[in-house]
């Protein structure tokens, strides 16, 4: 592990495996609630599998990057998308990522791609966000109860420096009148790199709605994979068959690019 500066604020990195030599470079862009290390062995997996480096960061306000400081805005992901990540591809030399994204992790993946006329060689989606959905409401209203009156804030504690904070940005914004109409689908069009797209049918967060949304609104091909009775995080419910479809997908697309190797 190590830390970039980007912006304000200090970032946790995670090198996880270089590339070889023609192999795009694996980024990882965590969930809500997540960080570099709550991506668990799949990162591993999914480079020892491709061959491809990866690289794993904890946002600002997660893990043990900077915890937050101020309530988050309702374009919190666009900024994201249109800032941060950029720089923070730049501190790393990665000029040609593969994003692979959870939950909000995947919404910012996709705004990257579409907003930022930066090169991206495809996006692998976990859960992606595009709409707010009441199923999304009901979910983030089930997780607050969790963290007030049950074990969610031990569990978190592990992994983040500063569990309330990151909880409360996350979930406040979420469940803020103003969040109700936030919408990415305008952006989609903009996103002109292959997409893969995996979503369990039992997500708490999201329904099928959210995949096929993001197939008919991006540019290039779009892969759907759905996963019966998965939840929230297929790469740790399903993690043989998540690996074997983003595997598959990642191989296609680093073999359908000839161009010069990339880092």
């Amino acid at each position: 592990m190590t830390y970039v500066s980007v912006g304000e604020h200090r970032l946790e990195v995670h090198r996880l495996a270089p590339s070889r030599a023609g192999l795009p470079t694996l980024v990882f862009l965590h969930e809500g609630l997540g960080s570099a290390e709550l991506w668990r062995g799949f990162p591993q997996a999914l480079a020892g599998a491709t061959g491809c480096g990866a690289v794993a960061y904890s946002r600002y306000g997660y893990g043990r990057s900077d915890p937050f400081a101020e309530p988050r805005a309702v374009r919190y992901m666009h900024d994201e998308a249109e800032r941060s990540l950029p720089d923070l591809l730049d501190q790393l030399s990665v000029t040609e990522p593969l994003l692979v994204g959870h939950s909000d992790g995947a919404s910012i993946a996709l705004l990257h791609a579409a907003t930022s006329a930066r090169p991206v060689t495809g996006l692998a989606l976990l859960a992606p966000h595009v709409f707010v959905e009441d199923r999304s409401i009901e979910g983030i209203e089930s997780a607050r109860r969790a963290y007030l009156d049950g074990d969610l804030r031990g569990r978190l504690a592990k992994y983040h420096d500063d569990p309330d904070a990151t909880f409360f940005g996350w979930n406040d914004i979420w469940l803020s009148p103003e969040f109700r109409s936030w919408s990415i689908e305008d952006a989609l069009g903009g996103v002109t790199c292959p997409t893969l797209v995996v979503q369990g049918t039992a997500d708490p967060y999201g329904t099928l709605e959210q995949a096929r949304r993001v197939a008919a609104g991006v540019r290039e091909s779009c892969d759907l994979e759905t996963i019966d009775g998965c939840g929230h995080l297929p790469h740790l419910e399903q993690p043989e068959r998540t690996l074997a479809v983003v595997s598959a997908f990642v191989a296609r697309v680093a073999a359908a690019d000839p161009s010069e190797p990339r880092r």
